[in-house]
C-alpha cells in the first residue's frame, strides 16, 4: 500500500492532497502537523474547491512506517521547522518532492535526509488561492522533475514517475531539470514579486503596461545571473512564461500576493534576495531586484513580521 505524507496545507499542498485522495482512495494519505494547526485541521478540515476534506493528521513525534512519497509545500522560511518534523516520515526508499519556490530547498532536504531521493522539482501552471473559506483553483498545473545531474533516469526518478502516475498528478520528467528549476525561479521573481508589491491579480500583469514591464525587467536580471552561474536561461525562457501566464485565471492571486494582502511574511529572501546575492557574487547588476528586496523588507517592518 502506498503511503504519501504532505507537510504544508497551503494552496498547493491542500490542492494536491485533495487530488491524491480522489485518485488513490486506497492509499495512506497523512498530513504532518502539530499544535494548534493540527487541532484546527482535525476539527475543521480544509475546503478545496468547495468540498471539505478531513485528511488524517499525524504528529511529528509519532513513530510510524516511512512514507513512499513526502510532498513538501511549506513556505521557504518554514523549511527548517519542516525538516525537523519529517524525521519519522523518511526512510531509505522515500522520495521527497519539494514544491517550494526558489532554488535552494532541494539542497537543504538532501543534506538533512541523505538516505532519501530528492529530485529537483517545481509545480507549474497552478493558480490555487487560499483564503478564510479554503482553497480554490481553476488550473491544476503539473509537476516538472528530474535528477540533479542530466543523464539516464535514476531509480528514484523512475519511482517518482510511478508514484505520480498512480496519484493522477500530471508531470513532465525533464532531462535538464536544473534549467527548469531556474525557469520557475525566473517566473516567481517576476510575477510573484510584482503582483505582491501591487497587491494585484494575474490580470494586471497579463495586460501590457508598467506592471508587466516591471515583471519582465526583474526576470531579465534572473537571466543575467543564471548565465553567470552556468545555467543557460535566455529571453526565450521569459517568452515561454508569458505564454503560460496567459492561461492562468485572471482574477486569481499569486501565493506571494496572497501573503502581502494578509500582511504575512513574504518569500522575498528566496526571490530578490537570492538574485541580489548572486549578482554581487558574479558582478552582475540587479537594480530592479535590489529595489524589490528593500520594498518588501520595508513592508515586513510595517507589518511587524520577521
Amino acid at each position: 500500500m502506498t503511503i504519501i505524507s504532505v507537510i504544508g496545507l497551503g494552496a498547493v499542498g491542500a490542492s494536491y492532497a485533495a487530488r491524491i485522495s480522489e485518485a488513490q482512495p486506497d492509499a495512506v494519505l497523512r498530513v504532518v502537523a502539530d499544535g494548534p494547526r493540527a487541532e484546527r485541521l482535525r476539527r475543521d478540515g480544509v475546503a478545496v474547491n468547495g468540498r471539505t476534506y478531513h485528511f488524517p493528521v499525524v504528529e511529528p513525534s509519532e513513530e510510524m512506517a516511512p512514507a513512499d512519497l513526502v510532498i513538501v509545500t511549506v513556505k521557504c522560511h518554514h523549511l527548517p521547522e519542516a525538516i525537523d518534523q519529517l524525521a519519522h516520515q523518511v526512510g531509505p526508499d522515500t522520495v521527497i518532492l519539494s514544491l517550494l519556490n526558489g532554488i535552494t530547498s532541494e539542497d537543504a532536504l538532501s543534506a538533512a535526509f541523505p538516505q532519501a531521493y530528492v529530485p529537483l522539482a517545481v509545480v507549474v501552471g497552478i493558480d490555487a488561492v487560499r483564503n478564510d473559506a479554503g482553497v480554490r483553483y481553476s488550473a491544476g498545473g503539473w509537476v516538472e522533475f528530474g535528477d540533479p545531474t542530466p543523464g539516464e533516469p535514476s531509480a528514484g526518478s523512475v519511482r517518482l514517475e510511478a508514484l505520480l502516475t498512480a496519484a493522477d498528478l500530471p508531470y513532465v520528467r525533464q532531462a535538464d531539470m536544473r534549467h527548469a528549476l531556474w525557469w520557475k525561479f525566473l517566473v516567481n521573481v517576476g510575477v510573484n514579486q510584482v503582483s505582491a508589491l501591487l497587491e494585484a491579480t494575474y490580470a494586471l500583469v497579463q495586460a501590457a503596461g508598467p506592471a508587466r514591464d516591471l515583471m519582465i525587467a526583474a526576470q531579465r536580471e534572473v537571466v543575467a545571473v543564471a548565465q553567470a552561474s552556468g545555467v543557460d536561461l535566455t529571453q526565450a525562457d521569459v517568452d515561454r512564461f508569458l505564454t503560460v501566464l496567459g492561461t492562468l485565471g485572471p482574477d486569481n492571486y499569486t501565493s506571494m500576493a496572497q501573503d502581502a494582502l494578509a500582511h504575512r511574511r513574504t518569500e522575498v529572501d528566496q526571490f530578490a534576495g537570492v538574485v541580489v546575492g548572486l549578482g554581487e557574487r558574479y558582478g552582475v547588476p540587479t537594480p530592479v531586484n535590489a529595489v524589490l528586496l528593500q520594498a518588501f523588507l520595508a513592508k515586513h517592518q510595517q507589518w511587524g513580521v520577521a
